[in-house]
């Protein structure tokens, strides 16, 4: 059988492109778990989109702003314009969105944006909303508990995908288009609040193809996790919080992010993280977030899911302080694709979400952007492969099928050391002694018999390495320190 689509991914960008593609057309959607063991089902934040026609430029500013200028402009544009189309097709279909008292649209603001358009529905579960409603609208075969261990590459046609199917077994899919919507990698760092499935393997097997990958050292760190749980993936507290009037302090209660910007806690990402990373290392404080401008009827109802979760975790809301630290969050850099999100030399390859690099996020993503980006490049994935209709041959697949070892004995002590290194050098404050010696052990790692899927992990976090080495300058989320 061959396939008209293999959806690797079943995040936003994957179920949406699913959604989109008629009926009569043969998809197979490869999970890696279950769905909602996706990046999506978590994100407590919105989904951005221009207000109105009038607001589009105002959207793009703000996101070029965020991203240092370094953002591929006529990509921004495309998500801009595209926004509110993208996201009334969903309510017409049938997703409901959080509304103000009027009855309409309650945009809010969060981080950055210069004014509120940030979209929320059931609070603060709106991935979780958005993902169900996506589950429920897609009706095409999904697969689950399988894993993508190879790309079926030839030339510049892929003929499909192999994928894990237990610890031993492997199975081949063909494909006429195969899109790639894995996510990004923060599995392979320390502290992260991405979930387990996210470690980075596509961008691995692209890279052993020789497909770009463009700005691997563009990695977002979120500023406000809860501090002090042992799991690495860490409880987010979502930047919508500050939007709404939380606020980062010290032991002492000072708000100390005004010394370093003026927007305090609605400065970039990028900006906040380091400010924080600077303090706590000048002064020794603990720093938290503080809820105290919050009825608890209203924290109660506007971020229901994060109530519920920090009251389990023993804190008294809003009374409590939270302690909090910075956690790897998101990927701006990814397979490199044109504005049709085609990969370059490819005939019928495809990335789309945060697997993709189009340039929107430059070098640090505005809030709540991921979710839009999603929708928009899901959509004009699905509309220009239709249009270009490529078929494949089977029979024309010439190239040995490896057999892979999924796991070796050796791989946890090799991934537990990986996630230190990489949050040790390729965090929030960088320097390049430490990443030229990281890089070392990487590729000491690399030489080692160790299973498929920790081997496409180290190839992406070299490949994160080496793309910091390369960039001499701090910018955006690239921060070099020198050596004194």
């Amino acid at each position: 059988m061959i396939y008209d689509y293999i959806i690797i991914g079943a995040g936003i960008s994957g179920l949406n492109a699913a959604r989109l593609i008629p009926e009569n057309k043969k998809v197979l959607i490869l999970c890696k778990k279950s769905p909602w063991e996706c990046n999506t089902f978590y994100a407590q934040g919105g989904i951005a989109s221009a207000v109105d026609d009038f607001d589009i430029k105002e959207h793009i500013n703000d996101t070029l702003n965020a991203g240092a200028n370094y953002n591929n402009k006529k990509a921004v544009q495309i998500l801009s314009e595209n926004s509110l189309s993208c996201i009334q097709d969903l309510i017409q279909e049938g997703l409901k969105f959080d509304l103000n008292d009027e009855n309409k649209l309650a945009f809010t603001k969060e981080a950055a944006h210069s004014k509120s358009r940030i979209l929320h529905a059931d609070g603060d579960a709106t991935g979780r909303m958005m993902h169900l409603f996506l589950l429920q609208a897609s009706k095409h075969q999904i697969k689950t508990n399988v894993v993508v261990n190879d790309l079926l590459i030839q030339e510049d046609i892929c003929y499909g995908v192999q994928y894990f199917t237990s610890e031993y077994e492997q199975e081949l899919a063909y494909a006429h288009n195969t899109i790639i919507a894995s996510g990004g990698v923060g599995s392979i760092y320390k502290y992260h609040t991405n979930s387990p499935t996210i470690a980075g393997e596509l961008q691995g097997i692209c890279l052993e193809k020789g497909l770009i990958l463009k700005d691997m050292e563009m990695m977002q760190f979120h500023p406000t996790v809860v501090k002090g749980t042992h799991f690495a993936r860490k409880p987010l507290l979502s930047e919508a919080l500050r939007g709404e009037g939380a606020f980062i302090v010290d032991e002492k209660n000072h708000r100390f992010l005004f010394d370093y910007h003026k927007d305090g806690e609605l400065a970039p990402r990028d900006i906040v993280c380091r400010a924080m990373f600077d303090y706590e290392q000048k002064t020794k404080s603990s720093i938290y977030l503080s809820l105290e401008n919050f009825k608890e009827d209203f924290f109660k109802k506007r971020f229901p899911n994060i109530y519920k979760n920090l009251k389990d975790l023993g804190f008294n809301l809003p009374y409590d302080k939270i302690p909090i630290s910075p956690a790897y969050h998101y990927a701006m850099g990814g397979i490199k694709t044109n504005l049709n999100t085609r990969i370059p030399n490819m005939k019928n390859l495809y990335a789309i979400g945060e697997s993709a690099c189009i340039g929107i996020h430059g070098a640090n993503r505005l809030a709540s952007n991921s979710l839009l980006e999603g929708l928009v490049f899901s959509k004009i994935s699905v509309e220009y492969s239709l249009k270009k209709d490529y078929k494949i041959s089977k029979s024309e697949y010439k190239k040995e099928i490896k057999s892979y070892i999924r796991n070796n004995n050796i791989d946890k002590t090799i991934k537990n050391d990986l996630r230190k290194i990489m949050w040790h050098c390729a965090s929030i404050v960088r320097n390049e002694e430490d990443i030229v010696n990281s890089l070392k052990k990487l590729n000491n790692f690399l030489k080692k018999d160790v299973g498929r899927l920790l081997f496409l992990r180290l190839l992406t976090a070299k490949s994160i390495l080496q793309s910091a080495i390369r960039r001499k300058s701090s910018l955006g989320a690239h921060y070099i320190k020198e050596n004194k």
